[in-house]
C-alpha cells in the first residue's frame, strides 16, 4: 500500500501500475480443438485480442487497432478467431475473421454492411448466426462461405442471437415483440426460419405465448453441447430472482433447477451435457458449484473449491475442469482453475495490492441497502469520502479489485459504493422498483447511505464527492442538480445529461431499453424524462463539475452531453469537460490513467482542506 501524505499526494506509478501492468481475461476454446484458445490482454497498453496455443503454449496478439479491441470469438473447430471492428469505439462496424496461426484478415461475412452487433453463434464449415441493429429494425442473418447473407429473423423490436445448437439446426434468440426489452422472451427457430418453439407458461397476453408475462424476463441461453441434443439452457425469473431452467426442445418438457442457496443463479454446461456449472452470487461474492442433472433437484448439488471473492467467465474443460477469473477487492484478478492452478499468466509484474472492502447494510425507503467501504488503513474519520456509483443500471458492486476505488484510497480518500434499487444482484424487484420514476429512486438510497456515513463517522459532510461511469455518471449530475448541498464535487464520466437528445441520438438497443425504462418514450412520457433529466435541475448545481465525454459514444451521445456543459457555462457554474477520442470508456491504459488522474487531480483542487 502506497503511503498517503497529509497533502494528498502519492507515488504516482503505485497506482497508475494497477492499470499499466498486464492482465489477462479467461480464454475461450474452440469446441473441438481445445488447445486452440483466444483472449484479451493490454499487455502492449491497450486491450486487444490474442490467440493461444495450448499444446505448444504459443502465445501471439492478433489484432493491433488505435481505440483496442472489445469482442473476440473463435469457432468451434477452431479454424478462425473472430472479431468485431467498430471505428474509435462508436460500437458501429462489422465482423473480421483471421485463420488461427494465420496473417490475413478478411471480412467475416462482406454481404453484411456495418451495424451495431446483435450477437452472434459460430458453427462449423464457416456457418455464422449474426445478429444486426440499424434504425428501427433488428435482423437475424445465417451466414455461410461463398453464399449471400439470409435473413431469418427481422423486427422493430429490440432482439439479439442467443444460441445456436450443436448439430446446428436450430437457433434461439432473445426478443421483446411485446414491448419490453428489460424482460426479453425466447423464441427457438430452425435454420430454415420455421418457428419450432415459444417458451412461455401460458400467460402470453395473446401474443402467441411467446414470454412470461409482465416483469419476468428469459435469457441466458445455452444448448447442450452434446450433439442431436435439444435441450436449451435457459435463465428466468418466474420466482423473483435470476435462476435457471433447462428446457427440451424436443419434447416441450422444462425442469426448473431449483437450488436452495440464497442469492442469483446463472448456470452453464458441462462438456458431456450431464451436469451444470452453477454461479451463485450472494452479497457482492461468487461461488461456483456443480449440479448433477440426475433425479431429484438439489442432491446432486457439490460446491467447488473457489476463494471468497468475485469469478469472472467461469468455463468447464473437457476433462470438467474449470477456469475462470478471480479477484478481491483487495487482490488483482487472476486466471485459475479448480484444479488449483494458474492458467494463464500476463507478462511482467502484478499488479500492487489494494484494500479490502467491508460492508454496511442501511435502512433505505425500500428496504435495507447494500454498501460496500474502502478505506485508508489506519485512518480516523471522518475521512474526505468519494461515493463512487457503479453503471448499468443493472450493474452492481461487488468484492472484485478495481483500480479506480484503489487509486482514491491510496490518495487518501473513503471510497462508498452503493447497490441502490436498480442493482442487480438483489433479486428482480430491487432490480426493477425504478422503473418508471429512474434517477430520482437511486438517488434516494445514495441519500441514505450518505446519512449513514455522516453519521457513523466515516464521512467529512464537507468532503463529499459524487462520482461514476455511465449510468453512476448520470446519477452524479442528477444527484448534483437535486440535492445541491449534499456534495463538494461532482465528478460525471460517460454520463446522460439531457435525457432528450440523448433518447434521439443513442444507439438504437438503448430507445428500447429506455422506453421499458420511463414506461414510453419522450413523446409519449415527456414529464417523467423532464423528471429524470439532469438538465431540468442545472439552475440548481453549486458544486464544481467535472464531466468527462468520449467523442464517438453511442450510449452517452456527446451532443447531450454538450447541451448540459453550454448550459452549465451560460449559468455561469464552475465546470471543467475533459474530451477523448473514443467511445463508451477506453481500452488503452494511457487514456484510462490520464482520466483517472484528472479526477483526482479535480477533487484535490475543489474540496476545502
Amino acid at each position: 500500500m502506497a503511503d498517503v501524505k497529509m497533502n494528498g499526494t502519492v507515488d504516482d506509478d503505485h497506482w497508475k501500475a494497477r492499470i499499466r501492468v498486464a492482465h489477462v481475461t479467461v480464454p475461450r476454446w474452440a469446441r473441438d480443438a481445445p488447445d486452440r484458445c483466444v483472449y484479451r490482454s493490454n499487455a502492449t497498453g491497450t486491450w486487444e485480442l490474442y490467440e493461444w496455443d495450448r499444446a505448444s503454449d504459443t502465445r501471439r496478439r492478433l489484432t493491433d487497432r488505435p481505440n483496442g479491441t472489445a469482442l473476440g470469438f473463435i469457432d468451434p473447430t477452431g479454424s478462425f478467431v473472430w472479431w468485431f471492428a467498430d471505428t474509435d469505439g462508436d460500437e458501429s462496424g462489422v465482423w473480421m475473421r483471421r485463420p488461427f496461426g494465420g496473417d490475413h484478415d478478411e471480412p467475416a461475412v462482406p454481404g453484411l454492411a456495418p451495424s451495431y452487433q446483435a450477437g452472434l453463434a459460430l458453427g462449423t464449415k464457416g456457418l455464422a448466426v449474426i445478429g444486426t441493429t440499424v434504425t428501427g429494425e433488428t435482423s437475424v442473418h445465417i451466414c455461410r462461405p461463398d453464399t449471400e447473407p439470409r435473413t431469418l429473423y427481422s423486427h422493430p423490436s429490440d432482439a439479439h442471437v442467443g444460441a445456436l445448437s450443436t448439430d446446428e439446426t436450430l437457433v434461439a434468440i432473445g426478443h421483446s415483440e411485446h414491448g419490453d426489452s428489460r424482460h426479453k422472451a425466447v423464441r427457438v427457430l430452425s435454420l430454415d426460419g420455421e418457428v419450432v418453439a415459444d417458451l412461455w407458461d401460458g400467460e402470453g397476453r395473446g401474443l402467441g405465448g411467446i414470454w412470461d408475462g409482465p416483469g419476468k424476463g428469459l435469457g441466458g441461453m445455452a444448448f447442450s453441447p452434446v450433439p442431436g441434443d435439444t435441450r436449451l439452457l435457459v435463465e428466468h425469473e418466474r420466482h423473483g430472482r435470476p435462476e435457471p431452467l433447462i428446457w427440451d426442445i424436443s419434447t416441450g418438457e422444462e425442469r426448473e433447477i431449483r437450488l436452495d442457496l440464497p442469492g442469483e443463479i446463472g448456470a452453464a454446461w458441462y462438456q458431456d451435457g450431464t451436469a451444470l456449472l452453477i454461479w451463485h452470487a450472494h452479497h457482492a461474492r461468487d461461488e461456483l458449484y456443480r449440479f448433477e442433472l440426475g433425479p431429484g433437484e438439489t442432491s446432486g448439488l457439490t460446491r467447488l473449491d473457489t476463494p471468497k471473492g468475485v469469478i469472472r467467465g467461469a468455463g468447464t474443460r473437457p476433462d470438467g475442469t474449470v477456469e475462470f477469473a478471480w479477484s478481491s477487492a483487495a487482490h488483482p484478478p487472476v486466471v485459475r482453475s479448480t484444479a488449483g492452478k494458474v492458467v494463464l499468466a500476463p507478462p511482467g509484474p502484478a499488479a500492487p495490492p489494494s484494500v479490502p472492502v467491508t460492508d454496511a447494510w442501511v435502512e433505505g425507503p425500500g428496504g435495507r441497502i447494500h454498501a460496500l467501504i474502502s478505506r485508508p488503513p489506519a485512518a480516523a474519520g471522518p475521512l474526505p469520502c468519494v461515493f463512487e456509483v457503479h453503471g448499468g443500471p443493472i450493474g452492481y458492486d461487488d468484492d472484485a479489485f478495481d483500480p479506480v476505488v484503489a487509486a482514491w484510497v491510496d490518495h487518501g480518500f473513503a471510497v462508498v459504493q452503493v447497490n441502490y434499487r436498480g442493482s442487480t444482484g438483489y433479486g428482480s424487484r430491487w432490480r426493477d422498483a425504478i422503473e418508471g420514476r429512474p434517477g430520482l429512486t437511486e438517488l434516494e438510497d445514495i441519500e441514505a447511505v450518505r446519512e449513514w456515513a455522516v453519521t457513523s463517522g466515516l464521512a467529512d459532510p464537507g468532503r463529499l464527492v459524487l462520482t461514476g461511469r455511465s449510468w453512476g455518471g448520470y446519477l452524479t449530475l442528477l444527484g448534483l442538480g437535486t440535492r445541491p448541498k449534499n456534495w463538494a464535487v461532482g465528478i460525471s464520466t460517460m454520463p446522460v445529461a439531457d435525457y432528450f437528445a440523448a433518447y434521439e441520438d443513442e444507439m438504437e438497443a438503448l430507445r428500447a431499453y429506455d422506453r421499458s425504462l420511463f414506461g414510453g418514450s419522450p413523446d409519449e412520457v415527456p414529464d417523467r424524462y423532464r423528471a429524470s433529466s439532469p438538465l431540468t435541475y442545472a439552475d440548481q448545481v453549486n458544486a464544481p463539475v467535472l464531466v468527462i465525454a468520449g467523442e464517438n459514444d453511442p450510449r452517452c451521445p456527446i451532443r447531450q452531453i454538450d447541451n448540459y456543459v453550454n448550459r452549465l457555462a451560460e449559468l455561469g457554474k464552475q465546470h471543467e469537460v475533459y474530451r477523448y477520442d473514443a467511445g463508451h470508456g477506453s481500452l488503452v491504459a494511457d487514456e484510462r490513467i490520464q482520466q483517472i488522474g484528472a479526477t483526482i487531480t479535480f477533487a484535490h483542487t475543489h474540496l476545502p482542506a
